[in-house]
């Protein structure tokens, strides 16, 4: 999740590591854990692929110059990939993914983001049918597992209704666009 939130945020705009770093922390950190042992060895391996390269330098604070990264076509390549791509993993790093996603949907055409949201919704039915399933298997015995399957649950709903809204302006969207088009 690390590189696909980086990648995005260099095709926003060209970065110094120090900088992706605030960016990150600003825009992803409910949903990553940032630190710099991760932010330069990515930035590294991203410059060896060739998927992202040094523009220009600037003089960094503690005197040694500071690398201002860009996005290549080859880094774009790979940050759409990942973008549509859905990996097989737990549901809370699934929906961190998502909404790191979510935020870079401006840089999608139409058809994908309603692809994404079709698909995370489909995930959340899921998820609740999964969870109405288990209720008799393994039944809660005081107010606070009552209170924290509650939570869990009125989340889970917060998410499908937020979904639902965005799919609709999203379908709203590529109508108007597909319109326009004839």
């Amino acid at each position: 999740m690390l590189e696909l939130s980086a990648l995005g945020l260099l095709q926003w705009q060209p970065l110094h590591g120090y900088r992706l770093k605030q960016l990150l922390e600003l825009f992803m950190s409910s949903y990553i854990s940032v630190n710099y042992g991760a932010i330069y060895p990515l930035l590294k391996r991203l410059e060896e692929r060739g998927q992202i390269s040094v523009i220009a330098e600037e003089a960094g604070d503690a005197g040694s110059p500071r690398k201002i990264y860009g996005i290549t076509a080859k880094g774009r390549e790979l940050w759409r990939q990942k973008m549509l791509e859905h990996p097989k993993e737990s549901w809370v790093n699934s929906g961190s993914r998502f909404k790191i996603k979510f935020f870079f949907f401006g840089y999608l055409e139409p058809a994908e983001r309603l692809k994404l949201l079709e698909h995370r919704l489909r995930v959340c039915y899921i998820r609740q049918e999964y969870i109405e399933s288990l209720k008799s298997e393994y039944p809660l015995t005081d107010n606070y597992q009552f209170a924290a399957r509650d939570r869990c649950n009125c989340v889970l709903e917060s998410e499908i209704q937020w979904l639902t809204e965005q799919l609709a302006q999203e379908q709203s969207v590529a109508e108007i666009a597909d319109f326009a088009k004839v």
